[in-house]
């Protein structure tokens, strides 16, 4: 029996991009498809903590089985930022990539080490039991944008033993290799399991 999901996220790049990884494995369900409208806080210091928080919230409200997710881009030569703060790295309101992205250029200016990872953490409820997934996918920043698909950092985010960045690379190989792919194809695995 396929499994009905809650993707508790507004982001609708992240939607299209975990329902192509999906595929038919789940009956994806949006949070417009369940009426919630309500920007759920990130507040917790962690890429876990916010996707639980994200989870529970949609658990205790809905009863519902939900996973979310918290991705974040971590910077060697930044000590680990933009981390948590990636979709909010600029500051202000809301998710400005262009933003995020010309501050991390800016930051790593005349920084040899360019190493960085991309790390997403998935929350999973499932009959009221949490579950952690986890994806990492190294790379290195490079000094300006290249590519047009993908979102947020993508165009500055060369993965380690590729030559062009997750923009240049297109979604189909992204969504095979990716962070995200690493973390959503383990909660597959898991749920295939039951």
């Amino acid at each position: 029996m396929k499994h009905k999901l809650v993707f508790a996220t507004n982001n609708k790049h992240k939607l299209e991009e975990v329902a192509a990884i999906l595929k038919d494995k789940v009956e994806l369900l949006s949070l417009n498809d369940i009426h919630c409208f309500t920007d759920i806080p990130e507040t917790a210091e962690t890429l876990e903590g916010n996707a639980l928080l994200k989870s529970s919230y949609i658990y205790e409200n809905f009863q519902l089985d939900c996973f979310a997710d918290d991705t974040g881009l971590e910077v060697e030569a930044l000590n680990g930022a933009p981390g948590v703060l990636s979709a909010r790295f600029a500051g202000g309101e809301g998710h400005d990539a262009e933003a995020n992205m010309l501050k991390l250029l800016s930051e790593m200016e005349g920084k040899e080490n360019r190493k960085a990872q991309f790390r997403t953490a998935i929350s999973l409820i499932l009959n009221g039991e949490t579950y952690l997934f986890e994806g990492i996918i190294e790379g290195e920043i490079i000094k300006e944008k290249r590519g047009t698909s993908g979102f947020g950092y993508d165009p500055i985010f060369i993965p380690k033993g590729y030559n062009e960045t997750f923009a240049e690379l297109g979604n189909e190989i992204k969504n095979k290799i990716s962070h995200r792919a690493l973390a959503v194809n383990q909660l597959c695995e898991f749920l295939n399991s039951l």
